[in-house]
């Protein structure tokens, strides 16, 4: 079988594509031939090393897939030969086949395609995870979101809207604003920053907002922070802005706000089960009409090295998928 592998990880050239033995799942396993593989910024900064979490080597990309069940282990029930399912694993999903342990597997609903469910687990149970467990917001509640485009930031959109959020969506190109209204973002707001407090207080009626979403944690981090009203919660996604911020600490006291980590990584490793029932809940909202992920760019499996440097680029709409086969 083909697969995309690398003996060291200092750039996207040590990426090649490889002949390899077709993995054999152990009993607990569900060997799955890959339709989609998602690129997203994180797929993307683990493939380079530069996650908190270091992968090993030889390592291929590739977190988040769509696909068919080629095999099954003996202790697997919930899945079954020729079903279409997602699943995600830290690296090994640009390859022909994956064995990925069952937990990790779920059965696509008719309503999502392969590339819409190669970019679904991650970042909607990161959204839902975020916004319900860790942040508690309530219907009516305003709602900022950063990078609102991207496949995180887009998720967060569509979930905060189904939790009642008033959302304001935080976008750095007129594309990406006009993308994030058309998820249904209530309001857009440019990453200028100048003035850029005051717009958001206007757009809030004079007031500031509630919850932050933010997987950038860019330049707008403390402005950000000093406009949540009282007992607000910033949510830390992630660091696609680059070099990690830092924060005052009275400022927390002053506004008896929050700074909240959420890593869905973890989220599933030890709550495993409410992160299912997330995953369920989410699914049957596809399934009833209510919510529709969009899908991003496309890139052909020959292409994997544009796609990840397109990832890093932090240009794209939604989350990017490559076709590993049809």
């Amino acid at each position: 079988m083909k697969l995309v592998q690398a003996q060291k990880i200092d750039s996207v050239e040590d990426y090649q594509l490889v002949e390899a033995p077709r993995p054999t799942p152990s009993d607990e396993d569900v060997l799955i031939r890959v339709k989609m593989c998602g690129m997203g910024y994180v797929d993307a900064l683990v493939a380079l090393g530069g996650y908190q979490v270091k992968p090993p080597v030889p390592f291929t990309p590739g977190q988040e897939i769509a696909g068919v069940v080629e095999a099954v282990g003996a202790q697997v029930r919930s899945v079954k030969i020729g079903d279409r399912v997602m699943a995600n694993c830290f690296g090994g999903g640009l390859a022909d086949y994956v064995a990925v342990p069952h937990p990790m597997v779920t059965a696509i609903p008719d309503q999502l395609a392969d590339a819409q469910a190669a970019g679904f687990r991650v970042n909607y149970l990161t959204a839902l995870h975020g916004l319900r467990d860790r942040a508690q917001i309530q219907a009516g509640e305003h709602l900022l979101i950063f990078g609102a485009a991207g496949g995180v930031g887009s998720a967060a959109i569509q979930v905060g809207k189904l939790l009642g959020a008033h959302v304001i969506a935080v976008a750095s190109t007129e594309e990406k604003r006009a993308f994030a209204l058309h998820l249904g973002a209530d309001a857009v707001l440019d990453t200028k920053e100048d003035s850029w407090r005051d717009r958001l207080k206007h757009i809030c009626g004079g007031k500031g907002v509630d919850v932050i979403f933010d997987p950038v944690s860019g330049p707008l981090f403390e402005l950000a922070f000093r406009s949540l009203n009282w007992g607000g919660r910033h949510l830390v996604v992630g660091f696609a802005g680059g070099p990690i911020p830092k924060l005052p600490i009275n400022l927390s006291l002053m506004k008896g706000a929050s700074l909240v980590g959420v890593d869905v990584r973890q989220f599933l490793l030890y709550q495993n089960a409410q992160a299912m029932r997330h995953l369920d809940e989410l699914l049957a909202w596809v399934a009833a009409g209510e919510m529709r992920p969009p899908s991003g760019r496309e890139f052909a499996l020959d292409d994997f090295a544009d796609a990840m440097r397109f990832a890093l680029s932090g240009s794209g709409l939604a989350k990017s998928v490559i076709r590993v086969s049809d």
